[in-house]
């Protein structure tokens, strides 16, 4: 069976012309560090609860105006919550359950 390896999901910029990338520095946000930790705990347990394959099968199964819209560490989000219901380890009814209970704190907390 022979491949087609012409064809390129809109994350795929491998090889192509995008111009000069300017490195500058970035002071990561608490929140974005916290992804960082999870994604280390979640694929080094032991069993592991999810693997970075699946991150970042996640990630490139983004649509493309998802993935555009998103950050980096929004992507990962996405991904990582994708796997965990995927493998069992939540389900859809408890992460609402905790969004609503984390938005409801937030709002009765002074800003």
């Amino acid at each position: 069976m022979e491949r087609d390896f012409t064809s390129r999901s809109h994350h795929d910029m491998g090889g192509l012309e995008a111009g000069h990338v300017k490195p500058t520095e970035h002071d990561y946000e608490f929140w974005e560090k916290n992804v960082d930790a999870m994604l280390v705990l979640l694929t080094s347990m032991s069993p592991k609860l999810m693997s970075v394959d699946q991150l970042r099968k996640g990630i490139e199964s983004l649509p493309p105006d998802a993935y555009e819209k998103m950050s980096y560490y929004e992507r990962w989000i996405f991904s990582i919550t994708q796997a965990l219901q995927y493998n069992g380890v939540l389900t859809t009814e408890e992460l609402s359950r905790k969004l609503e209970e984390v938005q409801s704190r937030y709002e009765t907390e002074e800003v």
